[in-house]
């Protein structure tokens, strides 16, 4: 018999990035458990649409603690391949600290950072032992690449997102799974905006391919879409 698909939980799997991974682990005949926030219909109802039965919708709102453990109640007994979080949102990129007010930091702090460990720490006992973690990080979250300021405050929440992922791997330094904080690069998307240099085309299929060579390899790793890593 043919060995059962691979599943994937895709955390924002509603539109943008995370679709298009949804989309790339679907072709290479993954199983896909995407969520998305609201109740209305998504870019990942098309795609379950387009592939009866191996695409699943679950929603979510990472900034909901109560939501999240209902998530994981009902994933209960399920095993996962891989768990993925990919969320972000930004704010004013010429907002500089002195200027940010103190609910737009909250703001993308939390979603950034605090949120997608919630999710981690709720949701990874799903995970086999030769699966991986993965988050959607950013080459903005680089200490060492930070020539030339701007972007402050995403800058800072996508560095504590770094932290905390190493402070999980420190905690599990015996995990045999693999970890990953990705950088997708600069993307045109929703969030991205128009003058993003790549395509979703550029950049997701070639990250989705970095994932799946990650997994046997235990240990968390910083890496770009194209597989070349990326200085803390």
């Amino acid at each position: 018999m043919p060995p059962a698909p691979k599943t994937i939980l895709l955390i924002g799997a509603s539109r943008g990035l995370g679709l298009a991974m949804a989309g790339e682990y679907l072709k290479h005949e993954w199983t896909v458990i995407g969520t998305v926030r609201g109740g209305g219909r998504t870019g990942l109802h098309d795609l379950a649409d387009a592939h009866p039965g191996r695409v699943e919708i679950e929603t979510l709102d990472i900034l909901a603690p109560d939501q999240i453990a209902a998530l994981r109640a009902r994933l209960a007994g399920r095993r996962l391949d891989g768990l993925f979080v990919n969320a972000g949102v930004t704010n004013n990129p010429a907002e500089t600290v002195a200027d940010v007010a103190t609910d737009e930091f909250v703001r993308v702090m939390l979603t950034n950072a605090l949120a997608p460990m919630r999710v981690i720490e709720a949701l990874q006992d799903l995970v086999a032992p030769e699966g991986l973690i993965g988050v959607m990080s950013s080459g903005q979250g680089s200490v060492a690449n930070n020539t030339n300021g701007m972007r402050e405050v995403y800058r800072s929440s996508k560095a504590a997102l770094n932290q905390f992922m190493r402070s999980f791997a420190a905690r599990h330094a015996d995990d045999p799974r693999a970890m990953v904080l990705m950088a997708p690069g600069w993307v045109r998307t929703d969030m991205g905006g128009g003058d993003a240099p790549l395509s979703i085309e550029d950049s997701i299929p070639s990250l989705v391919e970095v994932l799946l060579a990650a997994h046997g390899a235990p240990g968390l790793r910083y890496l770009d879409y194209r597989g070349c890593t990326v200085p803390w």
